[in-house]
């Protein structure tokens, strides 16, 4: 159980880090394909950064009733993040610039 904890870790700082690089490039960014793109990719990571987050409420901890409500609405909110993120990426990557 303490590797999943540590592994859900890494993959929370490094989506955080991927998130706020993203946010960052997407606002230096001129050209509108390149705008998107940056977005889609910090959707992807803020998603993926609420999942196991998510994850790490919903089973690593004794689970009380707020615990569980909260958990599973990070966890909705997660998987609309990747998936709009990784939709968003598809369109942006089909234009032609």
């Amino acid at each position: 159980m303490q590797w999943l904890h540590g592994a859900l870790l890494i993959v929370f700082a490094c989506s955080l880090f991927g998130s706020v690089l993203f946010s960052v490039r997407h606002r230096r960014q001129q050209s509108r394909k390149a705008r998107g793109m940056d977005a889609a990719k910090m959707n992807i990571c803020m998603g993926a950064m609420l999942i196991s987050i998510s994850i790490i409420q919903l089973f690593l901890f004794t689970g009380s009733t707020v615990r569980v409500i909260v958990g599973a609405v990070m966890l909705l909110l997660g998987l609309f993040n990747l998936f709009a993120g990784i939709r968003n990426y598809g369109l942006y990557d089909r234009i032609k610039e």
